[in-house]
This record gives structure tokens, sequence and C-alpha cells, in this order.
């Protein structure tokens, strides 16, 4: 307050004065400065300052001091004041220093006196004082210049701090200490010369500095509990060092530093002349070793790192000797402090880079010798830790290995050495890595610009192929493409310096090695592969080489969905990089094929074309608003998130260039080729596009709109309010609107244009606050407050807030919650005077002076009158007043208005707000203890006791004597058991779950607010330490007698803010509290019990994690190691010899404390330290005799192995692609690998007794196959595995024998698969006396398997490699036959053989086809002769072999082999059909075309015996499925196809529509059948089928209803367009009237598919239209692009109107999707307003809108009926539906006009706003309205007699914008055009595509 004073009186002493208007400004500035919290404000309040001081500078030189005084001694108190910011304290320091000119002596003695001030307060320095110190010496001349003068008692002063701060150890998060010790280390190193006397002089020797060095020791041996103030102390100790005057000075301290740990305690070190006593380790966690080697390597002088040690041989230096070793040693401990361990090393290589010449000098040979034991050590540290998982360290780890090449090259340049092979080493390195492996790219990406692109790529062939399978994995993606980038530019720099070729001529050198990969990953069908190559690879190789573009545009030139989205990924990085890029017609309408297409990333891909720019002033041309006003309306429906995520920022991106564009060109800074002509267009276009966007936004958040709809809108109109409104945030730092945006809105608002804050559009935003979703409500809520202004219209709050008042009160979770969002916004937008009109509890609003607190009270007042009435009677306040809902409004009330949280900070509040908070805990834990007390029958003072939740049979119970209870005893009745629960039971559980969790929610959000460090002190405590108590019990209460999931979790998220704020807190009674709660819970844990507190209740193991996860991650974690360390010892605990199976056992509890603690998000990495203990318990417990302690450790494990492999990326081809290597894992916890090894050992020992069990087995397999393999090292930590796993081969489990297989991939390096191999394929028995185990032979044969799946992926072993082990396998082909008795090793071993095609001889490749011929062939017979002997194992043999021989006729392509796959499939062998039918359904004949079409004919010739025999309906689906996999491309369907069916195709299709039509096989054969029958349909329809196409219509028809199940409106769908077209093209142009019905009921169909709820069933009817859109000699060719859905209605409807509009069904078939609403019954029941249930009915499809197709069709039915001639078909039946409809239209417009010509009434008229019923009602009645006045028009006087009407057109359309206009008003219809035209009530019907080509 010192600013505020000295302002004050400075405003003062200059009021009369002539320089008062400018002083008087400038103070004004800097009050506005120091009152502002946004960074951005506080600098723009300055800068203005500083503006003005250097105005005054002038005027004050004439001035004596006496009046220059006053401002300066203002200025310096502000600048005292921000201390805390280095950027405002400059500005201030150039205030200073400007109006001091010419009196530097009266601003130096003015510094003088106010830091004088400082040291003088006392003995202690404060925080801020500390901040002062530091930023004066740092920041200020002047104040280094009295910090030199004051020196003595600068030292004294901080000295007599840090022993203070250590003393009292203020708080664990507290930064005093911190201060401290940055003070001394700015002392130390601005004041070098200063200093240097005290320290190394025996005359200027320092008590006080020797004190100071005694206490920065203490603090770096862990006396400070915070790691970054323990790091400090070192970089302070090193900066001391640097004050030596002679460098070996200096380098004798640092030694004696690091000697230090080896004598901790004992002994005194010397410092120069300084002696002080070596400081005892108070917790040895290593620390100290690394702030000691952290704080040398970060800012000790290289000539004291360089010089030679005294003392020790061989010229030994620091750096080299002494430092190196330690950084060692830190990289190989385990401790929680990775990040500074490998920064420190990354931090020595880069002092070794900057001291080579000095240490060159000093030694005269290499540093980095080949051969020196140095540079081994080196490479092997960051090798071993290249893939640490810790954050931060691959950094270190990546730029580590740069310097290291950069050393090793500038070494062997200096030596002048031609030899250079640790290159080659590392490349040999890289490559023999599998490519899952992040780390290999950053090591490949140094070496190639020392060994050059070529040689890298001869080395690495596989290389491109490699990068482009990182490119379709996210972590993976920016190696890939810096190595890309490093590639190239390396390529185009050597090309240009040997060839100097023109730039086409090095885009087509880039061709031969890139284009395939650019090519193929912009033409993936992997969206993630796609995006990153654009992203990452295609705009920086346009930008690289622009000649590549013409290469990139011919490669992507087919019609196909994959070429288009290539195509617009070139034109959009071309535009990005060029600017502009004009387009011709053709590129246009191919652009608008992309607009309309039914895959979003084209779309997108398009959509960010038209609206990005590199320049934000790029105005939008004509046709990219043309365009852009087609595509929006049709996408607004689009059910992906991302998409709307997508389509709002490039919208966004449009309207910048709107903006901007219109700023500039109304400040005249257009680009020089537009005229003014052109600029007046532009401006025109750019207001016109926003206003059409905003109004087509507001209509489109009507409640009868679908959610995707509204979240979309909503999207939209936040980017139209964040462009184009002057609403400035301070607390964003960009997206800020330009300052002269009142320019632009002024020109808009003169043409009509720009309301953004009209009534309709209020009224259309507060419907959303009512809508169902959290998502809607709370983002219309954001722009409410955010934009609009700041106070609601009185009568509209008094409104809102009697709405609040009631949905806070629903029984319904969502209309509670809308409740609370509408109070919260009421309190943000409202003023005092608001307040006084609201009927708020007790008066509130009368006396309380804060509306927030006024606000906190009247909803206080609400909780405790439902809580009063839940006391009496629970079922009936859970019906009528539940309490959830005004908790919930509580919460968002105090902690999420910002003006509330000021509030709390008034002092003369402090008092009101701590009565209120008081009694608010008070209240929610009276409300617990009822709640939970009810759940268990217990509601007296017993019901605190009990510790366990209750069962379930007692909830039950308990909520069964309530319902009673509430009922009366006298409507007791019998009821009859039931598996579902009655209304009174969920309405109760509902009320008792919510609530608690939202008790939950608000208590630790209120103690995160009120509990944090950066309030002000003087504020005092509004959580007192009883109420915190209170809390705290109310907590535990909820975790242990809680057992609902939900409750727990946000329960649990409290809890955790709780103790997060307690933990944190500088007071130490507060920090106890939740180690209190701690240390009970451990307690009762380990203690006996009578029930069960782990199963029972959920929260138990979460009152734990909660309590850890409050600790601050920068400190040791105390509590998280006490917890974890009692755990493990409980759990280790022996079990007793009987135990109650009905209580859990406090080793189980144990258990599932130690998961869910490794479990949980908040902790990382931490628990990682536990690792190795917490995973011997779990193998432990594996093996335990308890079923319940089997089961913990199991879940333990699980979470371990995720929590130490974390989450797999990506999965490619089935096979997972996490980075993480086992020799990596390994090296990070070698103890945990040990572990691993010793269950191996003991598992594979020989036992005396025969095998046992060993429980503990699968999972450390299972743990070692999702463990990647590593690099080929001689020396490798996974060595110790191989002899283990291979011994497992034996074991009698097969399970255990397939996941020793899986799990010896990763132990064995690539370069060592093929001996490996080899050596197994040897171990196979040549003969079948051979045979020792058949257990054995199939063990090694499955390690063989997995060995070679994964050998021959990407980058494996070639066929030659493999020949050697194709040579021993054929050696032993005998177990391929009946020699072998096993038929499941003669499977594995066919397995086997079926990876090596390529590798064997042709002899033994034709002995194998022989074999199994031989086999399958006596198969056949012994079915014919009925002798065939069952044999365990037999069909997967049979199986294997079926797969094979498809395998190999689809490899071979050979037509006999073709034929025997054919005949196979003939034969009644099930298994062998079976196994053929699913590998053609796997789709792994793709590759040969010959073989799926002789398949295809095979199915076509027995279709009809297979439905005829019908011996199995999952082989029938099958088979029907295989056949529908194999002409799922309709040119695969040939004359031949058509002639195997000749005479069979009708009974088939017959037999497959009765199976549809008649019996009930289940909806997947159903599927499969109808789906059949539209193949055969599509391809068998003439004349005399048209019964079977009415059938089949009429079957469709009825698998598309809405009620039916997804899979049979799917097949509805997917058979539209499988036959649809065909059937429907014979009807256009009139060729077959008779099918024109038919057609319309198709296409009416497929009106409603579009509108179904399932995107997939909506992309099949799409693709229905989409057909239907290609002239008939198209409809069979490849390049038809299937359309969006919403292209697809329109082009069915355009075609309805060019094809069907004079036949006078169309208008009928039409108006069937116009729903009949009754508007009387949908009010009359808003009227009622009756309570409402706790269930609301589900509407059958939530996706559909029928006003929005209501307003779709109106267009298209006027256009039908304009179009007709008089006396048409089509008028007779718009009079039918004239005289049925026309009167009950004119009588619900009438009641429209009765019922809000006066105003709705008041208890509904809100309520009525966002009610979904009545819009969607009102939208239907206007359409059908506007119908009836099209049909009078269009009819004329033949119209007007029809009874019950009695008026005209114009009459009625008179009356209809009459009661429009009344609707709008209310908010209950979208405001209309100019014109009122019919057609602009259908804002979502655009232009066809098709039109766009015309551009």
């Amino acid at each position: 307050m010192g600013a505020e004073r000295e302002a004050r009186a400075c405003a003062a002493f200059y009021g009369s004065r002539g320089l008062a208007p400018t002083v008087l400004s400038c103070l004004r500035c800097l009050r506005h400065f120091a009152g502002s919290t946004a960074k951005r404000c506080k600098e723009k309040h300055l800068e203005e300052a500083l503006q003005l001081t250097r105005a005054l500078s002038e005027g004050l030189q004439a001035l004596g001091e006496a009046e220059t005084r006053p401002l300066l001694c203002c200025v310096l108190a502000f600048q005292m004041e921000a201390t805390s910011s280095c950027s405002s304290f400059q500005k201030l320091e150039q205030m200073v220093t400007q109006l001091a000119v010419g009196k530097e002596a009266l601003l130096a003695q003015e510094v003088d006196t106010l830091l004088s001030g400082l040291a003088l307060q006392g003995e202690v320095l404060s925080p801020e004082d500390l901040q002062s110190v530091s930023m004066f010496l740092e920041e200020s001349s002047l104040g280094r210049q009295h910090w030199r003068q004051n020196l003595p008692l600068l030292l004294q002063r901080l000295a007599s701090t840090l022993h203070w701060v250590l003393q009292g150890q203020p708080t664990p998060g507290s930064t005093w200490g911190y201060l401290v010790i940055k003070a001394c280390l700015q002392v130390f190193q601005v004041l070098p010369k200063d200093v240097a006397p005290l320290v190394w002089s025996t005359s200027g020797k320092s008590e006080t500095l020797q004190s100071l060095l005694g206490l920065l020791l203490e603090v770096a041996w862990g006396k400070a509990l915070n790691k970054d103030t323990r790091l400090l102390a070192g970089t302070a100790l090193s900066m001391l060092v640097n004050t030596a005057p002679q460098p070996q000075h200096g380098a004798s301290a640092v030694l004696t530093l690091f000697q230090l740990p080896n004598r901790a305690g004992t002994g005194e070190l010397k410092f120069g002349e300084l002696v002080v006593e070596v400081p005892p380790v108070l917790e040895p966690d290593g620390l100290e070793k690394l702030v000691l080697t952290r704080g040398v390597l970060t800012c000790c002088k290289m000539d004291i790192l360089s010089c030679q040690l005294e003392g020790l041989p061989n010229k030994a230096c620091l750096l080299l000797d002494v430092v190196f070793p330690a950084v060692c040693a830190l990289t190989r401990e385990q401790k929680d402090c990775h990040y500074y361990c490998f920064q420190a090393c990354a931090l020595w290589l880069q002092r070794l880079r900057e001291g080579l010449a000095a240490l060159w000098h000093l030694t005269g040979t290499h540093v980095l010798a080949q051969d020196s034991e140095l540079l081994q050590e080196l490479t092997q540290l960051l090798w071993n830790n290249a893939e640490t998982p810790v954050e931060g360290v691959s950094e270190f780890i990546h730029s580590s290995f740069r310097l290291l090449l950069e050393i090793y090259h500038l070494e062997c340049q200096h030596f002048q050495d031609q030899e250079r092979p640790l290159y080659q080493q590392m490349l040999q390195r890289v490559v023999s890595m599998p490519w899952q492996i992040k780390a290999r790219y950053v090591p490949l990406c140094a070496i190639v610009p020392y060994m050059g692109s070529q040689q890298v790529l001869d080395a690495y062939p596989d290389l491109p192929q490699h990068l482009l399978s990182c490119l379709s994995t996210n972590h993976l993606c920016p190696a890939a493409a810096e190595a890309y980038k490093i590639l190239v530019r390396q390529q185009c720099s050597e090309w240009r310096d040997g060839q100097r070729g023109t730039e086409e001529a090095l885009a087509e050198q880039w061709a031969l090695r890139w284009l395939p990969l650019l090519s193929q990953g912009l033409c993936s069908p992997l969206p993630i592969l796609q995006s990153n190559s654009a992203n990452h690879l295609l705009t920086w190789t346009l930008r690289q080489l622009p000649a590549t573009q013409a290469l990139l545009a011919a490669q992507f030139g087919g019609q196909d969905t994959m070429s288009l989205r290539a195509w617009v990924s070139v034109l959009k990085a071309q535009k990005s990089v060029a600017g502009a890029l004009p387009l011709g017609e053709e590129a246009l309408e191919r652009l608008s094929r992309c607009l309309g297409t039914r895959e979003e990333g084209v779309r997108l891909a398009a959509l960010g074309l038209l609206c990005c720019s590199p320049n934000t002033n790029q105005p939008l041309s004509g046709t990219e608003v043309r365009l852009l006003r087609e595509f929006l309306p049709l996408n607004l429906n689009c059910d992906s998130s991302s998409f709307r995520q997508l389509l709002q920022a490039a919208v966004r991106k449009a309207l910048v260039r709107l903006r901007d564009s219109s700023l500039a060109q109304l400040r005249g800074k257009a680009p020089r080729r537009s005229g003014p002509a052109q600029g007046a267009e532009q401006l025109a276009r750019a207001v016109g596009f926003v206003e059409w966007l905003l109004q087509l936004s507001i209509a489109s958040l009507s409640p009868g709109s679908n959610y995707q709809r509204k979240k979309t809108a909503l999207l939209l109109l936040a980017a139209v309010l964040e462009t184009c409104t002057d609403t400035w945030s301070p607390d964003r730092k960009k997206g800020q609107p330009p300052r002269t945006m009142a320019t632009l809105l002024s020109y808009a608002r003169q043409r009509g244009c720009w309301d953004f804050f009209s009534q309709p559009n209020l009224l259309a935003l507060l419907s959303c606050l009512q809508d169902s979703t959290n998502e809607i409500r709370d983002l219309a809520s954001e722009l409410l407050v955010r934009y609009f202004p700041s106070t609601f219209p009185e009568p509209i709050a008094q409104a809102l807030f009697q709405l609040a008042q009631d949905t806070l009160g629903s029984p319904r979770v969502q209309e509670a919650e809308a409740g609370s969002v509408l109070m919260k916004t009421i309190l943000q937008k409202s003023n005092s005077g608001t307040m006084k009109s609201l009927s708020l509890e007790a008066g509130a609003a009368l006396t309380l002076p804060s509306r927030g607190l006024c606000f906190a009270q009247h909803l206080l007042h609400v909780l405790q009158a439902q809580y009063k009435v839940a006391r009496q009677d629970l079922l009936r306040a859970a019906a009528t007043a539940p309490m959830h809902g005004a908790i919930a409004a509580l919460r968002r009330c105090l902690l999420q208005v910002p003006e509330v949280a000021v509030s709390m900070q008034a002092a003369e509040l402090v008092q009101s707000w701590q009565e209120l908070l008081t009694c608010l805990v008070t209240t929610v834990r009276d409300i617990t203890s009822l709640l939970l007390g009810a759940l268990q029958s217990q509601q007296g003072p017993g019901a605190d006791e009990q510790a366990a939740a209750p069962s379930f049979a007692e909830m039950g119970n308990a909520i069964g004597s309530l319902i009673m209870l509430g009922k009366g005893q006298g409507q007791e009745e019998e009821e009859s058991d039931s598996v579902l629960l009655s209304e009174e039971h969920s309405l109760i559980l509902t009320c008792c779950w919510v609530s608690v969790k939202e008790i939950g929610l608000l208590l630790g959000g209120l103690a995160e607010l009120l509990l944090s460090p950066a309030l002000p002190a003087e504020v005092g405590p509004l959580l007192p330490l009883p109420t915190l108590q209170m809390a705290t019990r109310v907590f535990q209460e909820i975790l242990l007698r809680c057992r609902h999931w939900g409750a727990v979790e946000g329960c649990s998220m409290g809890f955790t803010k709780f103790c997060a704020a307690l933990l944190n807190h500088p007071d130490l009674e507060l920090q106890a509290i939740p180690r209190a709660v701690l240390e009970q819970g451990l307690e009762a844990l380990g203690g006996p019990r009578s029930s069960s507190i782990t199963r029972r209740a959920a929260g138990f193991p979460m009152l734990f994690l909660c309590i850890v996860s409050g600790e601050a991650p920068a400190q040791a974690r105390p509590l998280l190691t006490r917890c974890i360390q009692t755990l493990l010892s409980l759990a280790a605990t022996a079990l007793p010899q009987d135990w109650d199976q009905t209580l859990d056992l406090p080793q189980v509890c144990a258990l599932h404390v130690l998961q869910t603690l490794v479990r949980g998000a908040g902790l990382g990495g931490a628990v990682l330290c536990h690792a190795t203990p917490m995973m011997a318990l779990a193998l432990r417990g594996l093996g335990s005799p308890c079923w319940a302690m089997r089961n913990a450790a199991i879940q333990l494990f699980s979470a371990l192995t995720s929590r130490l492999l974390g989450q797999p990326w990506s999965h490619r081809d089935g096979c997972p692609s996490e980075g993480l290597s086992l020799h990596a894992f390994l090296g990070q916890h070698p103890k945990l690998g040990a572990v691993l090894l010793g269950e191996l050992k003991v598992a594979t020992a020989p036992t005396s007794g025969g095998p046992r069990l060993h429980p503990g087995l699968h999972a450390v397999l299972t743990l070692l196959a999702q463990l990647q393999p590593g690099a080929d090292i001689a020396s490798s930590s996974s060595a110790p595995f191989l002899e283990p796993l291979l011994g497992l081969a034996e074991s009698p489990i097969y399970a255990v024998r397939a996941m020793a297989a899986k799990a010896l991939v990763p132990v064995v390096a690539p370069p060592q698969r093929c001996r490996l191999l080899l050596q197994l394929a040897q171990q196979l028995p040549a003969a079948p006396g051979q045979i020792r185990s058949h257990n054995a032979v199939h063990g090694h044969l499955l390690q063989i398997q997995a060995l070679l799946s994964c050998a021959t992926g990407t980058g494996g072993l070639s066929a030659e490699a493999l020949h050697p082990v194709a040579l021993q396998l054929e050696a032993r082909g005998w177990l391929l036959t009946p020699a072998q008795r096993c038929p499941l090793v003669r499977a594995a071993f066919l397995q086997v053989l079926a990876l090596l095609p390529a590798s064997f001889s042709p002899g033994f490749a034709q002995y194998i086809h022989d074999t199994i011929s031989t086999e399958l062939g006596s198969l056949l017979q012994g079915a014919k002769s009925g002798c065939a002997e069952p044999q365990v194992g037999s069909a997967v043999l049979h199986q294997t072999m079926a797969h094979f021989v498809c395998s190999e006729a689809a490899r071979l392509g050979d037509s006999e082999r073709i034929a025997a796959v054919c005949s196979l499939l003939q034969q009644p062998n099930p298994d062998i059909q079976l196994a053929i039918l699913t590998w053609v359904i796997a789709g792994e004949g793709g590759s040969c075309n010959e073989v799926e079409k002789a398949l295809g004919l095979t199915l076509l010739e027995s279709l009809q015996s297979v439905l005829q025999e019908r011996r199995d309906k999952e082989f029938l689906r099958l088979y029907l499925e295989a056949l529908l996999h194999l002409y799922r491309d309709p040119l695969s369907w040939s004359q031949e196809a058509s002639s195997k069916l000749q005479g069979s195709s009708r009974s088939c299709l017959e037999m497959l529509l009765h199976m549809v039509e008649a019996e009930c096989p289940g909806p997947d054969l159903l599927f499969q059948a109808l789906c059949a029958a539209s193949l055969l349909l599509a391809h068998q329809c003439g004349d005399e089928d048209a019964a079977l196409v009415e059938r089949w219509c009429a079957a469709l028809e009825e698998c598309s209803r809405s009620a039916g199940s997804e899979l049979l409106r799917l097949a509805a769908a997917r058979s539209l367009q499988l036959a649809g077209p065909s059937v429907l093209q014979p009807s256009l142009r009139a060729a077959r009237p008779s099918l024109v019905p038919v057609t319309l009921r198709l296409i009416n169909m497929a009106i409603h598919l579009l509108q179904d709820e399932e995107r997939e069933v909506r992309h099949e009817a799409s693709g229905f239209a989409s057909l239907l859109q290609q002239s008939p000699g198209e409809l069979l060719q490849d390049g038809c692009i299937f359309v969006q859905d919403n292209v697809g209605l329109q082009s069915l409807l355009e075609l309805l109107l060019g094809e069907f509009g004079e036949h006078p069904e169309t208008f009928n078939s039409l108006l069937q999707h116009i729903p009949v609403l009754d508007v009387r019954s949908v009010v009359e029941e808003l009227e009622a307003n009756k309570a409402a249930s706790l269930y609301k009915e589900d509407e059958p499809n939530v996706f559909a809108e029928p006003a929005v197709l209501a307003q779709q069709l109106l267009p298209v039915l006027v256009q039908l009926l304009e179009q007709a001639p008089t006396g048409s078909p089509v008028h007779a039946s718009a009079l039918q539906w004239l005289e049925a409809t026309g009167p009950g239209v004119l009588r619900d417009l009438q009641y429209c006009k009765h019922c809000w010509s006066q105003g709705p009434a008041a208890r509904w008229g809100m309520k009525a706003l966002g009610c979904a019923k009545l819009h969607t009602a009102l939208a239907v009645l206007l359409v059908r309205a506007w119908l009836v006045a099209q049909v009078l028009r269009v009819l004329g006087e033949g119209a007007t007699t029809t009874p019950g009407l009695g008026c005209g057109s114009q009459e009625l359309e008179q009356e209809l914008e009459l009661v429009q206009g009344l609707l709008v008003q209310h908010g209950l219809a979208p405001v209309p055009k100019q014109d009122n035209a019919p057609e602009e009530l259908a804002p979502l019907l655009g232009t066809d595509s098709s039109r766009h080509a015309a551009v």
C-alpha cells in the first residue's frame, strides 16, 4: 500500500502546478497498472505511463530537486512493489532514469534511502524484501552500487534469513528459502570482485560469509525439502567458486566439495580461507551429488573446469576426471530426479564442446579417442537411456547425441584423422534396432551431415518404408519427419554442390527416392498417416523444392477418394507456400466434388483450402464465399466431434481474413490492384457473409435441432463473436480484436447488419441453457457471459430466475444441472438493481452488499429448506426437492464466478463469508450423514460409527423402508420380486449418490480456492481450522461408506484438491490434517475388523490415493513413501491359518490400495521408484492359496505393467508399436529385471517330483511379450533371459509354451534371429524315433513361428537369409505327414512353413502340396465311407491345411491350385468349408483376383443347394457373408456369374426373401440374407420379376423402421445401395412406368434412412443416392464418389423433381415426412406444469430433425405444385391434402395467435423457450401453413371454397406473418428474411454440387 500512499501525496503536491494534467495522467496509469491482474493489462498501462514520463522529462529538468522528489519517490514506490515481474521492473527503471535526467545524485540518494529501509526492518528479510534485493541487484545500476557499499550488512541479513528459514521451515511449498538462495547467487554473480577477498584472502576473510557457506551446504545436503531450492544452492556454490582469483584455487575448492559426500557429517571443509563443518546428510537420497554436479556444470568458469588439478596424476582436470564420473554415477541411480541427471549429462557435453581447445592443450591428445574408456562410457550411457520414458529426458539425450558427434568431428578435424569409425558403428547400431523405437532416429539425424545422405541410405535401404510406418504412429511422427527433412536437405545440398542442375532436375532427383513415400502417405486410407504426411512432409517439401508441385499434381490426378484427398492437400500446401492459388474451371469442379464427398477428411481438407491463407488480410474471393455458403449448411449436423472442432477452426480463419481485409479496406490500405468498386463489393461481401453465418447459427440453435447441429452452431457462433466483436478479454494472449474494430462494426450496423446481441439471439442462447447436455449448456453460458451486455433485461432475469428455481428441484440430474448453470449465469449477468427484483430467500438482496454473497446466501437457504424436507420424508424430497441441484448451483456460483472470488478477498466481507461458509460446511455434513445413514437404515447418532459401506441387500432393505415410510403404512403392498428397480428406488439412489458427489466437488473446490497461497494474508482464514476438520470428516465418511463409483470418483476429485491445498499451506496445523487421515487409514487397514471395507467401498483405496496425490511433485513425497512402504510390509505378512472368506484380509486390502496408487494418474512416475518390490509382491501373491489374494495380485500386476510400459501408442497390422525395448527396460529397472529373471529360472529349474505349477510365470511372460526387440549388443542385459525362455518350450502347459514363444521375440536382437532360427530348426527331430517330447517339439515350433512372424514383417529377413533355416525344415518334412501322430504339432509345423513360402526348393514345395492333398483327400474318402476316426486337434490341422492351400493358390495364381480350392469348398467337410469361408471373409484372397473370381463362381453355383439344405445357421451366415465379400465390387460381377445362376437365380431369390419375411433366423443371418437377395436382384431384375421387387421393397421397409435394430436398418440401407439403382434405373425417363410406385417407395426409404441416428446407416443410404447421380452408362464404372449424407438428400429431392414431378404419388410421398403435431396439446402440457419424473422416454431416433427436414421439403413441394400443369394429378393430390389439413392448420394458427398475443404465462413462458416438442410443433406448423398458402396461390379460385378455410392466399400469408412475428418475439421461431419468401425457411437446402462446375 506504500505506492498508493505515495501516489496520493504526489497528486496533492502537483495538483495546482503546471505539470498537473500530465502527472495526474501518469499516476492514473500507474494505479491501473498496480490494480490489474492480467499481464497484458499491466503492460499496456505501464507503456502508457512510460510515454507520459518521456513527455514530463523536459518539464522536470527545469524544476528543482524539491519539485522533482515527490514524483520520483512515487515511481520508486511502484517499482518496489513490482519486483516480482522483471519486465515491469525494467520499464519502471526506464521511467525513473528518464525522470532523473540531470538529477542523478537525487535518484541515488532516494534509492539508498529505499534499500536501506529493507535491511533495517529486522534480522529476517521477508520474501518481498528478498525479491527487491534480487531485482535491484539484477536490473538497477544504482541498486548494485548500494549493495556494493553495504555488502557486509546484506550478507549478514541473508545469513540470518536463511538460518531462520532452515530452522522454521515455513512450508514445503514456500519460496522463501528459494528467494534467499537466489539473492545469494546474484550477490556472488554481480559483485564477484567484492566477494572474492572475503573468501580467498586471509586478511579479508568474512565470518558472515563463512556462516552463509555452511548454510548453503546444509541446504544442498537436504536441510531444505524443496528440490528446486537445493539445486539452486548448488548453482550458488559454483558461482562462489567463480570468484576465485586463480583457477587452481577454484578447482581445489570444487574437488573438496565433490569429496564431501563420502565424509558427510565428519570433519571440516576448507573453501578458500573459509572453514565450515561438514553438514550431515539428513536423508541420503543421492540428490546432494546432483546438486554439486549440476551447479558446477551450469555456471563454473571454463578455466576452472579445465585447469590441471594439483596432486592428481596424468594431467587430471575437473571436467574429465571428477565431473564426468559423477555424471555417470548419477545416470545409473534410480532416483526421482532423472530429468536433472540427464540435464547434467547434456550440460557436461556442452562444457566439453566449449573447452575442447583448453583440454587439447592440457592433455595433448584426443579427448574422445576411439578406444578410450571415456568414449565407450559416454556412448553406452546415451544408448542405455535413449528410450527412457521420463518426460523431458529424451530431449537431453537427443542434444547429447548431436554434441557427441560434433565433438568427435571437431577432434577428427583437429588431429586430421581420416578414419572415423564412430559414425559407422553408430549407424549400424541404428539399423539393427526395430523401427518402432523412437530413440534410433535422433542419432540417425545426427549422423547424416557427417556421413552424407547416399551412404546412409545405401546402408539403410528400408529407411523410407520405416519412415512411412512411423508417420502412422503419433509419437514417432516428429522423429520421422525430422529424419526426412535432414536427409532431403542434405541431398539437395549434395546435388547442388555436385551437379549444379536446375530446380526441375533437383525435383526429378527427389522424386526417384521420395515421391513413392509421399504418394503412399498422402493416399493412405489411414487418416493419421495421411494427415501427418501432409502436415509434416508435404508443405516443407514444396517450400524446399517448389518444382515438385508439378510432379505431385500429376501423381494425384485420379478420381478416387484418396487421390482427391491427396490432391487437395497438395493445393493447400501450395497455397500456404505461394499465397494465392488461381483455379480453373476443371479444378473448381473437382474442388466442389471434394466439398461434397462422404469422407470427412476430404471435406475438411477442401474447406481448409478455401479458408486458409498465409496472409490474414487477404480477402475471400466471391467463389470462396459462395462455396462456403453452400458447404456450411450441409455440414452442421456432422456427428464427429473432431470434425466440428476443425470446422470451427477453418471458419475462424475465414472470418479473420474477412475482418482484416475489411479493416484494411476501410483504412485505405487495400491492395493497389483493387479499385473503389471492388473495395465496396469486398466490404459488402464480408459483411453479408458474417450476417448470413450469424443467422444460420442462431436458427440452428432451436431446441428441435439435434445435439450435433446445436454444438456446431454454437462453435460457429463463438467464432463469429470472437472475431467480429470488440470484446476484449484480458486473460487471453491471442485472439484479441484489433484496435480499429469499432470502425468495421459501425460500418456494418449502418447497413442493418451485425446486431449480435439482439433479443432473438439472446433468447436462442437462453434456450440452450435448458439443454440436456452439459456441453451445450456450458458453451452457451460462456458466450452469454463473455460477449453479451453485462446485465439481462429485468423481465428476462426474473423469468430465468423462476425457471432456475423450478429446475433446481427436478429429480432429473440433467435438469438440475441446467438449473445450476442458469443460476450461475443469472449471477454473472445481473447487477444490484436486478438482484433486488429477484425473489431471494430471507431478503438477502436488501441486506448483503455483495451480489455473490447474496446469491450464495439464497442458495444456502434453499438447500437448508430441502434438507429439512429430506429429514421428514426422503422419498418426497427425492421426487420434489432433491438437494443435488442446489449443491451444484452453490459449487458453480462460488467456484466458477471470478467476481465471487474477488468478493471473498474484500476485508469488509470476510466475516460474512466466514459465517456463510461455516454454515455451508455444517449443512453438507448433516446432509451427508442423513443420506449415507438412510442407506444403512441408520438415521440416529450411531450412523457415523459404521466404517464400511452397506451391502446391496442392506441398501435395498433400507430404501424399501424409506419408500414405505414415504407412502404411508396404509399403502403398503406386497410387491413381486422384480429384477428392475422401481422408480422410487431410483429416485432415492439418485438423490443420495449425486448429492454426495456434488458435496465432494464443492468442498474440494472451496479448499482449492480459499487456501491458495496467492490470497493476501490480511484477508484472514475464510475456512477456519474447525471448519476444515469438519470437511475432512465429511470426505472420510463419503469415501468409507459409499459404494457408488460415480459418487466416489467425484468425491475423490474434490478430496485430492482438498489435500493438495492443505499440504501446500504454510500453516503446520493444516498440513497435519491429511497426514493424520493417512495414518488413520493405514491403521484401519492393518487392524482387525468385522466387515469388508475394500470390496464393499470403492472409496477406501481412493482415500490413500487422494492424500498422496496432493503432495507437491517437486518435493520428496514423504507421504507416498510412507504409505507404500507400510502397504508393502502389510501385504507381505503371512496369511493366518484360518481366515473368514466373507471378510477382506489386511493383505488383500493392501494389494488393492497399491493397485489404486499405481493406476492413479496424479502420481505419474513417482510410484516407479517402488516398482520392483511391488512387482515381487504381485508375483508372490499369484501363488497364494487365497483366491482374493490372487485376484488382487493379478490386478496389481496389470496396473504395474501399464505404468511401466505405458499405454500402446497405436496398432499396425495387429502388431503393437510401443517404443520400449527389453534392453532399455532392463537398463531403467535393473532390479526389476533380476526379479523377472529369478521367476523364470525357478520355473525352468529341474524338480524331483515332476513338473510343478508356477502361478507367476505366465504373468512374467506376458510382460516380456509386450516389449520390443533391442539392438545387438554383446553385453546386453537381456541375454540371460534367452536360456530360460528356450527351456519353457518343454512346458506341459500349452498357454505357457505359447506365451514363452511371444516373450522370446524381444529377447532376440534382429541380427541374431537367423542364427537362433537355425538352432531351433536343428533341434527339431529328423525322424519319428528322435522325438523325446511332443511338448518340446510343439514349443520349438511355436518359437520358430513367433520369430519368423516378426522377422518377415517390415524390415525383416530376406528369403536368401532364411534359406539355411528352410533347408533344415525341409529335412524334417516328415513332421507334416501322418507319421507325426499329434495333429497340433503338424498344424504348428505347417504354420511355420507358411511363413517361408519363397525360401523352399520347388521339390519341397511340391512335397507339401502333395502331402496336404493326400491328407485332405483321405479325409474326404473317410467321410464317404464313414470310417474316419475323430482325433483331438484334427479340426485345427484340417483348417490350417485349408488356409495354407488357399494362401498358396492366391500367392501363385495357379489355375490348378485354384480349382483344388474350389473343389474343397464343394466337399461336405464342415471344418474345411468353414476354414475357406473365414479365409475369404478375412480378405486374404484380395491379392489374387483369379482366386476371388473362381471362389465367387463356386459359391454362386452351390447357392441353391446350400439354401435348400439349411444344415447350420452359422454356416449359412458365413456362406452368404463370403459371397457378399467376393462381390463387394460391382465390377466383379460378370456374365459368367449370371450364367452360373441360370435357372436358379429366381429360386434362390425367393428362398432368401422367404427367409427374411417368414422366418426368424436372427439379426446376423437376416442381415446377410437380405443383402444376398439384393445382390441377386441387382443382376436379375426384369419385367417378370415385379412381384419379387415388390416383396423385396416391402422387406426393406420393414427393416428400415426406426424402432428396429441397428443391424436391420443397416441391412436395409446396404441392400438399397446394392440393388436400388438397378431397380430404379428402368423407371427413369418413363421407360417402365409400372416401377414408379416402387421407385418412389425406395427414394422415400432412402430419405428416411438418411435421417438415421447411426452414421453407418446414413453412409450406406448416401451411397445409394451417389450411385443414382451417375448416368446409366456410368453406374458400374469405377470412380463414383460417394457423397455426404445431406448432399445425397439434395440429390434425391432433385431427382424427384426432375424425373417424377408429374407423378401423383410424389407429392403425397414427400408429405409423409412432414409430421402432424398437435400444438395445443404441447402447450396444455406445459401449462399443466406436472412434476417431472426421474426418467424420460427416449426418442427412437435422436438424430432425426423433423422440423429441419420439413423446411427442406417445403421448397420442393412448392416447385412440384408450380411445375405441374393445371388440372394435373399433382394438383388433385394437393387439393385433397388441403381439404384434409387446411382447416386444422388455420385453427392452430389462431390458437398460437391467441396464446402469444398477450404474452405467455410467466410460469411456463421461459420453460417453453427450451421445450423441443413445442419448437418442433411450431416449426412444422409454419411449414404446413406456408404450404397451405402456396397451394391456395397455385390452385387459385378452386381451392378457396374449401370448407373450413374461408380465406385466400394473401389473407393466410398475412396471418402467417403475424403469428411468425409473435413467435419470433418469444424466441420460438427464427427471424424471417426480408422478403419472407417460403424458400427462406429452408436454410439447409443448398445447391447441388454438380452446379459448381459452372464456375
